[in-house]
Parts: C-alpha cells; sequence; structure tokens
C-alpha cells in the first residue's frame, strides 16, 4: 500500500463536480492527485512532472481529449484511463487504439474507478512474463523480449509498444504455441470479461501486428482468438 500513496494522478475534466468529486475520493484511497479543467493546463503539468497515471475526459473546452492522448502516446507510455459520456462501442474503440488502458462511461461509480486506476497502476508495474535472454524466431526473422527492461526489438530494431499492447503481447509469449481467447485475453491483461469488448483485442492485436513487421508472429484462429508462434533456438542453430 506504500507504493500507492506515491502514485501521482492527473484528471481532465471540465466539470467542476466530477473532477472535484473523483480527486477527493482517489485521495482519500491514498493517491496524489491534481485536477484540471483544461487541456492547456494538463499539458503544463504533464511537461513539469508526468504523472503515473492519467485519467482524461474526451470532451473539453479547448480540444478533444482522444487527440490530447494521441499526442502524448507518441512521447511517453503514461497510462490513460478515458472517462466519458460517449459510451459508444466506437468511441471505446478509439480510446484502445490510442493506447487507453481502460475506458469507463459516466456515469460511474466512484468505488469502480478506485478499482479499474488500482487495476491498471498494477499491470503497468508488475509484467508477468519473465522469459530468458534469448531470442525468439520465425523463420529467419527473431524478436527479443526484455520483461525487465521493457524492451522489444525485432530484427535488431527497437519496436515501442503502448502499455496495454505490451501486456497483450508478454500474455501470448507466456502461452506461446498455447490458443488463447478473446474473452482470456479480456480477463488476463485488462480486468474484464464483457463480449462487446472483444472487438477491442481484435484492434490491439492489429496495431501489434502492425508494429512487429512482416513476420507471422500472431496467428489467428477464427472463431476463437490467437496463438503466438515463435519460438527458441539453441545458440548453435542460429
Amino acid at each position: 500500500m506504500a507504493e500507492e500513496k506515491q502514485e501521482r494522478i492527473y484528471i481532465v475534466e471540465d466539470h467542476e463536480v466530477i473532477r472535484e468529486g473523483v480527486r477527493q475520493y482517489l485521495e482519500l484511497s491514498g493517491y496524489s492527485v491534481k485536477g484540471f479543467a483544461t487541456l492547456k493546463a494538463a499539458r503544463e503539468a504533464i511537461a513539469a512532472q508526468l504523472p503515473s497515471l492519467l485519467i482524461q475526459d474526451v470532451m473539453l473546452p479547448d480540444g478533444d481529449g482522444f487527440a490530447f492522448v494521441k499526442q502524448l502516446k507518441q512521447k511517453c507510455d503514461c497510462p490513460v484511463i478515458f472517462m466519458t459520456a460517449r459510451s459508444e462501442e466506437s468511441d471505446r474503440i478509439l480510446g484502445f487504439e490510442l493506447g487507453a488502458d481502460d475506458y469507463i462511461s459516466k456515469p460511474f461509480s466512484p468505488k469502480e474507478l478506485v478499482l479499474r486506476v488500482q487495476a491498471v497502476l498494477r499491470r503497468y508495474h508488475n509484467g508477468s512474463y519473465h522469459p530468458s535472454d534469448g531470442k525468439l524466431y520465425v523463420g529467419e526473422r527473431w524478436m527479443k523480449f526484455d520483461e525487465q527492461d521493457h524492451r522489444l526489438e525485432v530484427d535488431g530494431n527497437e519496436v515501442v509498444l503502448t502499455a496495454a499492447e505490451w501486456r497483450i503481447l508478454s500474455f501470448l509469449i507466456e502461452n506461446s504455441h498455447h490458443l488463447v481467447s478473446r474473452s482470456q485475453i479480456l480477463e488476463e491483461c485488462f480486468d474484464y470479461n464483457v463480449e462487446s469488448y472483444e472487438r477491442v483485442v481484435d484492434t490491439h492485436i492489429k496495431n501489434i501486428r502492425s508494429k512487429l513487421g512482416d513476420g507471422p508472429w500472431i496467428e489467428t484462429v477464427r472463431g476463437y482468438g490467437y496463438r503466438f508462434i515463435g519460438h527458441e533456438k539453441d545458440s548453435g542453430e542460429v
């Protein structure tokens, strides 16, 4: 619990009652919290000190929260939870495509938000996969997935993943050559299992494949889920 009290959370929400209510509830849960009513104020605060987690509204008086997070993710991998009244599936998909770690629709229970914050921070700090120092291969292509240093290389080139993409790839590698369903990925990587969110998994897999390049690292099993097919080789085979 001592570590949680050191976590720094920023809330970007123009509705003062919601912003202050969330801030007070999170502070009671042991977090250091700052609230901002505009993207301009949030941008200045983030430039001065990066938060442990950002809770981001989408519709703000001086801009779009989606665009703001897209810019932020190009510079750092700060965990993000979208907090918005826009609950359509297309909005959830867009949020996850931009690298969001979770998405909560208004109105919501403050207790639920705290639980989601705890889950995101726990996943962000505690990787589930601890591979050897060896490389993983598909044909002549190779990958080095280093959980400890949070570093991924493919054919010698560093690949940058969002926090959500990292967790999914880690889970797939941990279960190499085993079929994992979309619901398993949701439950293990996002702490929930709702059918309407399964498209989110497909979106993340598409983004991961794009970043990994041409190698067929992840196999689609139609109607079920995915399987990671990279494998280790002995040094004498490389």
